[in-house]
C-alpha cells in the first residue's frame, strides 16, 4: 500500500493527472443552467416500439428518421440472429419480435440476411408464441394475434375499492401508470392503422390468431397461477355482459386518473409506456392528433430520441436529477474550488425541483405524510423517488459541510421527513411506494415480467438509511435506522453480498450496503462485513477490475458468473470497501490501476456494457454518466484517504 505522500502511476500517468483529466472532462458535460443529463438507453424494444407506434397511428413516414433506427436496430442485433436484453447477451424472444417487426415496418426485405436470420432465430426457438404479455398486447392491437391471447384486464378495476385484494394501487407507480391507459385499450380492442399491412405471421409456426394465454412464468406459484387463470376464464365469459353504463364509468375513472398525471410533455409517469399507451387510447377514443392532452403527450415522446449523425434510438425516459445528484457527489470528492462550485450550481438547479405540494400516489398508504422528495426525471411530481430523494439530501448536507452554509437546510429536513415517513413495516425502503407488499400479485398471468411491485429492496434500504446516518441518526436513537440496519442483516446473502434492483447487481448492492453500515456505524469487524469484504475481493478480475453481467438475475443463480470488468462496477466495488477501512487491502490498487489504465484520451471511461436494471430478467439500463462520474468518484477517494491517517469515510455514500 502507499503511504500518505506516494502516488500511483501506470503508464507514467499519476493518479492526480488522471483525477485532473476525468474532473474537466465532467464539468464540460455541465448544462448552461447547472444540471448533468446523459444518454440513458435501454435495449432495442423502446425504439421498435417508437416505430410501431408511429405506424399504428398512420402518421407521416419521416424517411430520415426511420432509417437511423434501422441502422441502431440492426448494429444491436445478436451473433445468435435475434436481440439481447444487454450489451453481447443472450437471445429475447420479445426484444427479436419488435425489432423484427419494427425493421419489416420501416421496409427492410425479409429476404435480406439480417432478416432472415432473426427469422429463423426466433421459429428455431418456438416462434412468436412465447413473446410476452406486453408483446402480445402490441401484436393484438396490430391484429397479428387474438385478443384470447392476452390476459383479460377489465377497466372496471378502475372501480374497484381500496380493500379489494386487486386494486390499482396495490402495484408499482410503473405498472400503474402503463395499465391503466392499457384498461381503456383493452375494453375498445381498437385496430392499428398500419397503412402498409404489415404483419408477422411468419413467426410463429402455428396460426397466431389460434393462440391461446400465456404459460406460467418460472417466478409464479402454480397455485396461484392456477386460481389466477381460473379467474381469467370466468372474466373471460362475463366481462362481455357488463352493463355499457358500468363500462362508461370505469373509462371515465381511467381518464380522471391519467389526465390528473398528464405531467405535460414530461408525459404520465415520465416513461416511454404509459405514455404511448396514452396515445394510442386517445385515438382509440377518436381524439384527433391536435387534441391537446394526446399531442401534449405525443411531444414528450419526441422529446426522448436520441438523434445521432448515423443511427437514433429512444430513451426510455431521461435522468437529470438522478446523474446531476450522483455528479455533484463526485466532484464534491475531488475537493477543489471549481468542482465545487459546480456541485454548488448543481444543486441549486435541484433545489426547486423538491415536490413539496403534491401528494402522490404513495399518499394513499401513508396519508400523514408530507411530500418532500424528488423525482427522476425534470418532472414526475406524482412519483418521487427514494433514491434520487436521499442521493439529493446527501449531497446537499455534504456541500454545507464543506461551505458553511444553511441555504439547504429546509430541503433537507423536508426530504428527511418524507423518507422517513415512507419507511415499510419490514424496515426497509422500496424506489417509489410503501408497504407494497402484495406479492401474491406477481402470480397473475399479466405479471409474467414478476415486476408489478415495488417492494423494499437492499439497495434503496441502504441509500435511505445511508442519508439517515449521515445527518447524525444512529440505531440507538432512531427506530428507523435500527430496523433499516436489522432488514441488511437479514438480506444478506451467505456468501457474503446484497442483491441490487436497481444496479447491476450483487456489486451495485453490496456497495450500497456497505456505505450504508459504515455511516451508521456497524463496527468494520461486524461479521457480516467482513463477508462481504471477502466475496468483493473474491470475484475482482484478472486485469483488476470489476464485471457482472445480466445472468446473476436469473431465478437458478448459483453464485457471481465471470463478466467483463467495467468502469462503473470497478468503482462501486472500490468506493464500498474503502467505505469499510480497507483502503489498504491489496484489492484496492489492483482496481485503482484498472480505472487509470483504461480512462480515455478525454479523461473519461468507454463502457457498452448495461450496468443498471430496470427490471430484473427483463429490462436493463444503459447509463451512459455511469462511466464518466463513478471512477472519477473512486480515485478521488482513494487519493483524499490515502492522504490522511483515518483513512474513515465520513459520509453516507
Amino acid at each position: 500500500m502507499l503511504s500518505a505522500d506516494e502516488t500511483v502511476t501506470v503508464a507514467g500517468k499519476s493518479l492526480e493527472t488522471t483525477i485532473s483529466a476525468a474532473t474537466r472532462a465532467l464539468l464540460d458535460h455541465q448544462r448552461p443552467d447547472g444540471h448533468w443529463v446523459f444518454e440513458l438507453e435501454a435495449d432495442c424494444t423502446i425504439p421498435a416500439e417508437y416505430i410501431l407506434l408511429r405506424h399504428y397511428l398512420a402518421e407521416p413516414v419521416d424517411a430520415v428518421l426511420e432509417a437511423k433506427i434501422a441502422r441502431y436496430l440492426r448494429r444491436v442485433q445478436g451473433a445468435h440472429g435475434g436481440w439481447p436484453l444487454v450489451h453481447d447477451g443472450a437471445f429475447d424472444m420479445s426484444a427479436s419480435v419488435k425489432a423484427y417487426y419494427a425493421l419489416k415496418m420501416i421496409g427492410d426485405s425479409v429476404d435480406a440476411p439480417h432478416m432472415a436470420r432473426a427469422r429463423e432465430a426466433i421459429r428455431a426457438r418456438g416462434g412468436a408464441v412465447h413473446s410476452n404479455v406486453f408483446t402480445r398486447f402490441l401484436l393484438a392491437l396490430f391484429g397479428v394475434m387474438d385478443w384470447t391471447s392476452v390476459p383479460v384486464l377489465p377497466v372496471e378495476i378502475m372501480l374497484l375499492p381500496l380493500w379489494f385484494p386487486f386494486h390499482i394501487n396495490r402495484i408499482s407507480y410503473w405498472a400503474r401508470t402503463t395499465m391503466v391507459p392499457l384498461l381503456v385499450l383493452g375494453a375498445l380492442k381498437p385496430r392499428a392503422k398500419n397503412p402498409k399491412g404489415t404483419g408477422v405471421d411468419e413467426l410463429f409456426l402455428q396460426d397466431p390468431r389460434s393462440i391461446g394465454m400465456t404459460a406460467k412464468a418460472p417466478h409464479q406459484s402454480l397455485g396461484w397461477f392456477t386460481f389466477f387463470r381460473a379467474l381469467d376464464s370466468v372474466l373471460r365469459v362475463v366481462e362481455p355482459m357488463f352493463p355499457k353504463s358500468l363500462r362508461q364509468r370505469a373509462i371515465d375513472a381511467a381518464l380522471g386518473f391519467i389526465e390528473e398525471r398528464l405531467n405535460g410533455e414530461d408525459g404520465m409517469g415520465a416513461i416511454y409506456p404509459p405514455m404511448a399507451n396514452i396515445v394510442m387510447m386517445y385515438d382509440a377514443l377518436g381524439k384527433g392528433a391536435d387534441y391537446p392532452p394526446r399531442a401534449v403527450t405525443r411531444q414528450g415522446l419526441e422529446n426522448l430520441l436520441v438523434i445521432g449523425e448515423e443511427e437514433a434510438y429512444c430513451q426510455p425516459c431521461v435522468s437529470p436529477v438522478w446523474d446531476t445528484a450522483l455528479t455533484t457527489h463526485a466532484l464534491l470528492e475531488t475537493g477543489d474550488e471549481v468542482s465545487r462550485s459546480a456541485a454548488k450550481q448543481g444543486l441549486e438547479w435541484l433545489l426547486p425541483r423538491q415536490v413539496l405540494d403534491l401528494k402522490g400516489d404513495w399518499a394513499v398508504k401513508a396519508p400523514d405524510v408530507r411530500p418532500g422528495g424528488w423525482a427522476f426525471q425534470y418532472n414526475n411530481a406524482y412519483y418521487p423517488d427514494l433514491d434520487d430523494t436521499a442521493v439529493v439530501v446527501m449531497s446537499m448536507d455534504r456541500i454545507q459541510r464543506d461551505t458553511g452554509g444553511h441555504g439547504f437546510d429546509a430541503a433537507i429536513a423536508r426530504g428527511v421527513e418524507w423518507i422517513e415517513g415512507m419507511q415499510s413495516r419490514d424496515g426497509g425502503w422500496a424506489a417509489f411506494d410503501v408497504n407494497n407488499l402484495e406479492y401474491y400479485l406477481n402470480n397473475i398471468p399479466f405479471s409474467d415480467h414478476g415486476a408489478l411491485l415495488d417492494p423494499p429492496t437492499e439497495d434503496v434500504t441502504a441509500r435511505c438509511l445511508s442519508m439517515l446516518a449521515q445527518l447524525g441518526q444512529t440505531a440507538s436513537t432512531s427506530k428507523a435506522v435500527a430496523a433499516g440496519i436489522e432488514y441488511l442483516r437479514r438480506t444478506q446473502h451467505p456468501e457474503g453480498s446484497w442483491y441490487g434492483r436497481w444496479g447491476m447487481n450483487f456489486i451495485y448492492g453490496t456497495w450500497s450496503v456497505l456505505c450504508a453500515l459504515n455511516a451508521a456505524g456497524v463496527s468494520h469487524q461486524d461479521p457480516m462485513i467482513r463477508r462481504a469484504v471477502d466475496w468483493l475481493a473474491s470475484i475482482q478480475n484478472q486485469d483488476g477490475g470489476w464485471g457482472e453481467d445480466a445472468v446473476t438475475y436469473g431465478l437458478d443463480y448459483r453464485g457471481q458468473t465471470a463478466a467483463p470488468s467495467t468502469a462503473s462496477q470497478t468503482a462501486w466495488a472500490l468506493l464500498g470497501l474503502m467505505a469499510v477501512g480497507e483502503v489498504e487491502h491489496p484489492a484496492i490498487v489492483r482496481g485503482i490501476g484498472y480505472l487509470m489504465a483504461t480512462q480515455a484520451e478525454k479523461g473519461l471511461w468507454h463502457e457498452q456494457r448495461y450496468t443498471a436494471t430496470g427490471f430484473p430478467r427483463v429490462f436493463y439500463l444503459r447509463y451512459h454518466g455511469y462511466p464518466k462520474f463513478f471512477p472519477l468518484w473512486a480515485l478521488a477517494r482513494y487519493r483524499n484517504l490515502t492522504k490522511t491517517n483515518s483513512r474513515v469515510v465520513g459520509v453516507g455514500m
